[in-house]
């Protein structure tokens, strides 16, 4: 199949097919006589684990380490398992910074209540308190 129709069939951008080409994900494709590349279904199936690894947020140069597994299927998984246990504390890690950051905006949304004014508004003037030189009640961590 050319590109097209893989990246249709694969969901990506054909610039994407060619960057994970550049990259060694994706291994080249054979040429047709005409010179456009022609791809197989190995290379879909390929592509359908790149984009797995990718909507669960996993690095391209992590992505590359998992394929190796998948190309050599007799080696040992124990990295494959370190691999996903560092991805999960990542993930822990950003659902804590987002907590966090859910925590602060709640803490902003209650300084205005009901509307009014934009020179009434208490978020706004939350905002503005670092111009002041003060404390925004969604950095006080007494606030909170």
């Amino acid at each position: 199949m050319k590109i097209g129709e893989l990246a249709k069939a694969a969901h990506v951008e054909a610039e994407t097919i060619r960057y994970y080409e550049r990259i060694g994900l994706l291994p080249a494709p054979s040429r047709s006589p005409n010179g456009y590349r022609a791809y197989a279904g190995g290379h879909l199936e390929r592509l359908a684990f790149i984009r797995h690894c990718r909507a669960l947020d996993i690095a391209l140069a992590d992505v590359a380490q998992l394929l190796r597994f998948v190309d050599d299927p007799t080696t040992d998984c124990a990295e494959v398992d370190a691999l996903i246990d560092t991805q999960l504390t990542r993930v822990r890690a950003r659902l804590d910074t987002l907590q966090m950051l859910e925590r602060q905006l709640v803490a902003l949304r209650s300084q205005c209540c009901a509307p009014d004014r934009a020179a009434q508004c208490g978020i706004l003037h939350e905002l503005e308190a670092p111009t002041r030189g003060d404390v925004c009640v969604c950095h006080d961590e007494h606030a909170q």
